[in-house]
């Protein structure tokens, strides 16, 4: 018997690579997605992408969906109330395992393993160290296919958000931009490849531009503000 698993599913090309070599491996039995929404608005935290398109991603790849609805601003330690309870919930379906599609962030890493060693899950990194430059070259050569939902006005300009990726947007990335986006740089949409049954059809958008205020470190810093452009997947 494979030990039963819990994926961490953003929507996203690296979430769907490491769903990809997970399935591939055949060391677990991936029994459900799971996915943080955001309540006020029904669409994937960062992301910005519909819950109707993340259903029929869900559909296609033929995965159960549990979603994660949080507050528009959660704290930290609502944060983790939230999914220690999401955790103890699947735990009564036999999942010991929980997986990520993270590949470098090790502050990140450490803070899913100390949270999920808490409630008795172990935290599954397929991806972790991968070379990005590599990983975007694969997944594009597998026959993935994702589109830009968001991008960080503080990396990559307005034009960036709704772009299909391919080697040419590879090629005009800044050198300051990690392939993968995994400074937080883009976020995607993987809308077909070898672990879907069907293509999910959407239509582009408008492009849209958000602003959050910087957090304060100290009393002495100005005001700021991050810039995100959102590109509208309907």
């Amino acid at each position: 018997m494979k030990p039963k698993a819990l994926f961490n599913w953003s929507s996203g090309k690296d979430s769907a690579l490491a769903l990809y070599q997970t399935l591939q491996e055949n060391r677990y039995e991936v029994a459900v997605l799971l996915t943080s929404i955001n309540q006020e608005f029904q669409r994937i935290s960062m992301h910005g992408v519909s819950v109707s398109l993340l259903e029929k991603q869900a559909e296609s790849l033929g995965i159960p969906l549990i979603k994660m609805e949080l507050p528009k601003e959660p704290s930290m330690e609502e944060y983790r109330q939230m999914m220690s309870k999401t955790m103890t919930d699947v735990q009564a379906q036999g999942i010991t395992h929980s997986i990520f599609g993270d590949i470098f962030l090790e502050d990140l890493r450490k803070y899913r393993e100390d949270q999920l060693k808490a409630v008795g899950v172990e935290a599954v990194f397929p991806l972790w160290k991968r070379n990005t430059s590599q990983l975007i070259q694969e997944f594009l050569a597998l026959g993935f296919k994702t589109i830009v939902t968001c991008v960080n006005g503080s990396y990559l300009d307005k034009s960036f958000a709704g772009r299909i990726i391919d080697q040419k947007f590879i090629d005009d990335l800044p050198e300051n931009v990690d392939p993968c986006g995994e400074n937080g740089e883009f976020h995607t949409f993987t809308f077909d490849g070898p672990i879907f049954k069907k293509p999910v059809q959407f239509e582009i958008g408008e492009t849209v531009k958000k602003t959050y205020p910087k957090p304060k470190n100290s009393a002495e810093e100005e005001d700021g503000e991050y810039i995100f452009w959102f590109s509208d997947l309907i």
